[in-house]
């Protein structure tokens, strides 16, 4: 029989939510803010590794993306935006709260998220209610899938890898917490999540 599982480690997008500024959310405010996509997309990816590791707050990630000319828009309506693209997946979160109510099973997240992204969501959808933990990026000033933000959150839970899982619906992550000692499952949707999930928590 599986060791029981104590402990989850979970992506926050992707899994809990919609991804917090992605690709498609920034392709769709190019086109929305009718802005020049070869311009911003090549900012962006100059910057984004910076803002995200939580070196460059929000609004000078903006300055250097988006508001490096005049706009006739504010950067209040851009971030209003952006923080308009995270939803929430509520079987998802419905999932984590019966685990941590029913079993006690301990949440952490594991996520790369730039900080006021990442406050907007923890506070929009409560998600310090049942999470434990949030070994963010912009937090920890680390990112996935650099070897030592795995190492830092399973250090500071203190939970035997053998009672642990990890959730991220990209399986390259899965694959390099894989080789770190922590075991997981690539999320493609919540039936399969929550039937693996199930038979590693509820025996």
């Amino acid at each position: 029989m599986a060791q029981k599982i104590t402990t989850i480690f979970t992506d926050i997008g992707g899994v809990l939510l919609t991804n917090g500024w992605d690709h498609v959310s920034r392709e769709i405010g190019i086109e929305k803010f009718k802005l020049v996509a070869a311009e911003i997309n090549e900012r962006h990816h100059l910057v984004y590794d910076t803002f995200e590791s939580g070196n460059m707050p929000l609004d000078e990630y903006l300055d250097y993306t988006v508001f490096y000319e005049p706009r006739n828009f504010s950067k209040e309506d851009f971030i209003n935006y952006m923080y308009s693209c995270s939803q929430p997946y509520h079987e998802m979160l419905d999932l984590m709260r019966y685990y941590k109510k029913q079993y006690g099973v301990k949440i952490i997240a594991l996520s790369n998220e730039g900080r006021e992204v990442n406050e907007h969501r923890i506070n929009a959808f409560k998600l310090n209610e049942f999470i434990d933990c949030f070994v963010s990026s912009c937090y920890v000033h680390l990112r996935k899938p650099d070897e030592a933000i795995f190492k830092l959150a399973i250090d500071i839970v203190q939970t035997p890898l053998e009672h642990c899982i990890y959730i991220d619906d990209r399986s390259v992550l899965v694959q390099v917490a894989a080789r770190y000692g922590l075991n997981g499952i690539v999320h493609e949707n919540y039936e399969t999540t929550k039937q693996q999930l199930d038979a590693l928590i509820c025996h």
